[in-house]
This record gives C-alpha cells, structure tokens and sequence, in this order.
C-alpha cells in the first residue's frame, strides 16, 4: 500500500470503530454485551477486507490436490464397521445450519419448518434420522441448530414438539453483523434494535461464523466436557446429509497422534454444479476455491467440468478439539466473501461473508471423501421440492432414499417457470405430484397445472405462452411430449 493508501484504511478503521461504539450505546446492558462480542469479529473481518484489493487467489499457483487428498467413498466403506457403534456415536455431534428465510420460496420465517415430503419439514425429518440412529444402536447422538436472528424466534417456538422424543437438541445464534453502506464503508444501521428500517441493517455473516459463535456460546466447551469428539455439519436443506457410519468409524480408526481434522465430502460435477467449490491445492494446503474468489478472466476455467471435477457438498466432519484450538490461538483465517446487496429503498450495501468449507486449510491431517451423489439432494427451489415428493424416492425414519423401481440412479432435471416459485402457488398447480419414475426432464413454463395420477416419462417440455393456460388432464401419460397452445379443462 501506498502511505496514502494506508492512511486512508486507518482512517476508515478508526471511524468503523466509533461508529459501532456509538450503536453499543444505543442499547441497553445486555444488548451491548451480546453485540459487542459481534463486533470483535466483525471488525476483524472488516479489517481483512479493507487490507486486500482483488481476488485472494493467484490463478498461476493452483494445482490440482493430490491423488491421495480425495478418497473415493468406496474405499472407506470398504474398512466395514466396527462392533461397537454406539461407542463412536456417542463421540459424534451433528450440527445443522439453519440460519436461513424461506423468502427464496416465497415463504416467510425459517426454512427448515417448510413442509417438504408427508407433512414432514426439514427439521422433522433430521429428527426423525437421529432418533433412528439414537434407537437403533441404543446411543444418544445430540441435535445442534445454528439459528440467526432471522430464525431463532420460530425455531425455539417448534422445538417443544421434540420434548418426547429420544432426542437432546441444543441451538446457539451465529453473529449478527451490521451493513456497509458501499460508499461511506460505515454501517447502515441508527440502533441495535431490529425494528422499522433498521430491521434491514442487519445480517447474518454466512456459515463461516460457525467456528467463532459456536465457540464463543460455551456450547462447544459444554460438547467436549460430555466427551464429543467430532461434529458433522451440514446444511438443513440437504435432504442427503445423513449421519455416515463408514465416514465416522474412518474418523475414529485413525491413530490419536494422527486423527483426521477435517473430512469434506464431494461429489462429481455436473453441469448443474458448475458454480460450486472445489478443492484445490495452494501453497502446499488443501484448499475450497469459490467462484467469488476466481478472477474474472478464469470463471468459465472455473466452470469446467473437465478440470474441476469435484465440488464442496457441504457436509463436514470437523474435530472439535481442533476448532477450540484454533479458535483459541485466533488460527482461524477465512477468506472474505463481498456480497452486494440494494436495500428496498435503493440503497447499495455491502455483507462480509465466510464459507465453513475455507477453514479446509487451516485444520491438520485433512481430507476430501468422493461420496455417491445421493448425499447431496439440497431443497432450494419448487423444482427440488418436486422431485423429492415425488415417487423417484422412499422415506423411511427421516431419510430419503431414490427408489429401487428406477432404472437410472440419476436424478431428472426438472425446470418451472416463475408460476411455480412460491410453495404456496406450487402445491395449487398439481392436484397429485405426478408418476416420475421413468422420467428424464421435464420443463414447464407459464399457466400450467396437473390433474391427478398424471404419469410423466422420458423429456416432457409444456408451455403455455402469456395470456393462454394448459390443464393436463387427470390420468394424462405424456412421455417425449411437448405440450403448447391453450387447453382448459372446467368442471362442468
């Protein structure tokens, strides 16, 4: 940097400091006390933030990671089980991330309490998986949700429904960071409070904030006295992240002077994965390469199934005597994600983010597992949220499994148009979800809904152009069909 330069960032330090000195004034006692811990960490990250300009990685230093760094799935299932499963499990935690709105599906409040197969939302069924798992090997797995701000309220409200079942569930809050006005680089915010306009000057700082609030909750401290050894984190959404007994007894074989850190499980791209991390070897390190971090000139490289072959599902097996030690020697280093975002009123703000998959290369002994594609089955859309209601899969004790009547393991593609976002208007448009067992894409656009027991097979491709509306008829088996025009069906 520059002196000027420099002067400039101590300059915008100082004022981000007296700013949010001003904001802890603004609240009461215990308020301030919560948020000033916030703020430590915030203020770090804005510290990073205001020291690096550009891309954090340098494209000429990545390599691919080496032969031994990513195990395929099958060689660790190949080790089989020991006898004594409870004995590992009860070493284990399992931690959600549920710090995320509904708003993506036009649903308000948490979106792990949308309703996503048999009545059933995201947090019954991961309920339902580990109380199997407790019942079944007679241990006693416990439930971790990292809420936000947005989410605590409502989740705290359902979890009384759990009271009875064989299931210890605890929840700590991730951080709440205030916005960056993009060009004063001073918080939005008037006040602490959430309420009126300033509800909007708030955020929760991605699920890289994992490590710091975990920690700084004592609930990671109270784990570890109770004798927890690993955490499997994953997100709330992923209906594929089920606790993994081969996974966690290759954690636990290990030699105690040698015991893995960290596992991160990925899966083959495709070309719907293309924007996902990868792993990379930097400097000597196993490292999560996101698309923010590729430089411009090397986001369609980036992009490349032929040499990015792997992406990050997210699910992550991570010591947590590690993560108290990094957290304690401040070894944690992330890499900052600037998300831009426009307020209601116009507004441009900027979010400091992190990803919980970065912290790859700060742990020791770490590894990549190549899981089979079925541990990834995430819920971000009402095109998601069809094929998992659908017959393509079976539920049994919270897990969904592709179903044996399926020739092809792969799952359809499956494309709606912009009438089917919102759940609500998704579940007015078929009466039945729809036969797709034999079914390999299907794209619908415009005003189109589905009578009941309709069979769809092969491509199907419906389109209703603006201002017509398609009814496909109750009992209607379409295989390789495209379907065009107007047809109404009325009851008589």
């Amino acid at each position: 940097m520059t002196e000027f330069e420099e002067k400039l960032r101590q300059q915008r330090e100082e004022s981000m400091t007296r700013e949010l000195e001003v904001l802890l004034s603004s609240g009461n006692k215990e308020e301030a006390q919560v948020s000033r811990k916030d703020f430590d960490g915030f203020k770090k990250l804005f510290n990073r933030f205001l020291q690096v300009s550009g891309p954090s990685v340098d494209w000429n230093k990545i390599h691919p990671p080496p032969e031994d760094s990513i195990q395929p799935y099958e060689r660790i299932r190949a080790k089989g089980l020991p006898d004594d499963i409870a004995g590992s499990l009860n070493k284990l935690v399992v931690l959600k991330l549920n710090g995320g709105l509904g708003t993506s599906m036009g649903c308000t409040g948490p979106k792990s309490l949308i309703s996503v197969r048999n009545e059933n939302t995201f947090l019954d069924l991961t309920v339902q998986q580990i109380e199997h798992l407790n019942k079944t090997f007679k241990a006693d797995v416990p439930l971790v949700l990292m809420n936000s701000f947005n989410t605590d309220e409502d989740t705290k409200k359902i979890l009384q429904k759990y009271t009875h079942h064989q299931i210890t569930i605890h929840t700590f809050n991730q951080s709440r960071y205030p916005r960056i006005n993009k060009e004063s680089l001073l918080p939005v915010a008037k006040g602490l409070g959430l309420g009126g306009a300033n509800g909007e000057a708030w955020y929760p700082p991605g699920h890289g904030d994992i490590y710091a609030s975990f920690y700084n909750s004592g609930l990671l401290d109270k784990l570890l006295a109770a004798g927890r050894e690993y955490v499997f984190v994953s997100n709330i959404d992923n209906l594929g992240a089920t606790v993994d007994l081969f996974v966690l007894q290759h954690l636990m074989s290990q030699p105690a002077d040698r015991r893995c850190e960290f596992i991160m499980e990925v899966t083959d791209k495709t070309r719907a994965d293309v924007k996902g991390g990868t792993l990379i070897n930097y400097h000597e390190h196993l490292r999560l390469l996101e698309i923010a971090q590729v430089p411009k000139s090397h986001v369609d490289e980036f992009k490349s199934v032929t040499k990015f072959k792997i992406f990050n599902t997210n699910n992550l097996w991570i010591s947590l005597p590690a993560i108290r030690r990094l957290q304690e020697n401040n070894s944690m280093d992330l890499e900052i994600i600037v998300n831009p975002k426009t307020l209601d009123g116009g507004l441009n703000v900027i979010q400091l983010e992190t990803a919980v998959g970065a912290a790859i290369k700060c742990f020791n002994n770490v590894l990549g597992v190549n899981v089979p594609r079925s541990r990834f089955l995430p819920v971000k859309t009402s095109s998601d949220l069809l094929l998992v209601m659908s017959n393509l899969y079976s539920l049994d004790a919270g897990s969904l499994t592709m179903s044996r009547l399926r020739e092809f393991k792969s799952t359809p593609h499956v494309k709606l148009g912009s009438s089917f976002t919102k759940v609500q208007d998704f579940l007015k448009r078929f009466e039945n979800v729809p036969d797709m067992l034999e079914l390999d894409h299907l794209t619908v656009s415009g005003d189109v809904t589905f009578g009941k027991n309709v069979s769809l097979k092969g491509t199907v491709i419906i389109i209703a152009n603006h201002g017509d509306r398609i009814d496909i008829p109750a009992g209607a088996m379409l295989e390789n069909k495209i379907v065009s025009g107007n047809l109404r069906i009325l009851d008589h």
